[in-house]
This record gives structure tokens, sequence and C-alpha cells, in this order.
């Protein structure tokens, strides 16, 4: 049985505030009782459930996180009109499709965010992941044919390796360079 001063340490700053910024926003109003309330419930929360900790052994690269953020707006953009005409034109609806892709990273933080872009961007959700072969199996509208799936697998290779460059350790750096240098090989 765990402590209750094991479980003291688990309070720690950092994910006190998130929980408590993900309560205030759940409740929609800042107040000086919902930071309180989300302060205490955040910090019980803390102490009663183990959470794990994520690793993050890179480092935030300033440029290549920028060149991301934007690729992702421009991408929800796009993306957005596109489903918006989709829904709104006249006509038979495009055939949609369970679109299997395969990761390059092993590593949990970026293949959660991985999954989490493609999934926030309109026209897709991830809606399988197979941790042990590195695959994520997507919905995917308008894919009615085997270009438009193998156009999705791209984009999921192009979001993959934008976040790797954003975030990625030199494992992971190393792993998108030699998929580089492979595909340029005749």
């Amino acid at each position: 049985m765990i402590g209750w001063r094991v479980r003291l340490r688990r309070i720690r700053p950092v994910p006190l505030l998130c929980l408590t910024t993900v309560w205030v926003l759940l409740w929609g109003t800042f107040s000086l009782g919902n930071v309180v309330n989300g302060l205490l419930l955040g910090a019980v929360a803390l102490f009663l459930l183990a959470l794990p900790d994520v690793a993050f052994g890179g480092r935030p690269h300033g440029r290549n996180l920028g060149v991301f953020v934007l690729q992702f707006a421009r991408d929800l953009l796009v993306a957005s009109v596109q489903v918006s005409w989709q829904a709104l034109r006249p006509g038979p609806q495009d055939v949609s499709s369970i679109v299997a892709a395969q990761l390059r990273s092993d590593s949990e933080l970026i293949v959660t965010l991985t999954v989490e872009a493609l999934s926030l961007v309109p026209g897709s959700i991830v809606i399988e992941v197979d941790a042990p072969r590195r695959t994520l199996y997507a919905h995917v509208l308008s894919a009615p044919n085997n270009a438009a799936v193998e156009a999705f697998r791209r984009r999921v290779l192009e979001v993959e390796a934008g976040i790797i460059r954003a975030l990625g350790k030199d494992h992971d750096l190393a792993l998108l360079e030699a998929a580089h240098r492979r595909r340029e090989k005749p």
C-alpha cells in the first residue's frame, strides 16, 4: 500500500496547474471560486490517482515547432473547407475508408501527438492504435480509391515527421533521416 507521504509527492505544480486550467475551462468562467475548486480537485486527483510520468527526453526545436504549428493551422483551415463543401454540396457522398498507416517512431509521446493532430483536423479520425506494430487505423472521408488512401498515408507520415522535427529525440530524428535517405536511393 502506498503511504500518504508518497501520495503527497505526486502533487506536482505543473500537473496541478494543468488540471486547474482544464477545470476552469470546463466551467467556462474565470473566477476565484473556480480556480480554488480546480486546485482542490486537482490536488485530490493527483493524491488519489497514480498518473504515469511522460518521458520527454527531447527538446523543443523552436523553428521546426513554428513550422509545424503553421502547417497544422493550414491543414485545419483547408480540411474544414473541404469537409464543409462535402457536407453541403448536392449529389452523392464520397466513399470513406478505414486506412492503416505505419508510423516510424516508437515514442508514446510522438505517437500520441500524431494521433491528436490527425484527429483534430476534420476529415479523419483515428479509431485505433496498435502500439506494438506502430500502426494507426483511421476513418478517412473522401478516400474512394488507392490514390486517396496512399495520399492519407503520406499525410500521416508528414504529420509525424513534423512532430518529430519539432519535439523529437535524437533517436527519432535519426529514424526520420534514415527514412529520407531510403526514399532518395534509386
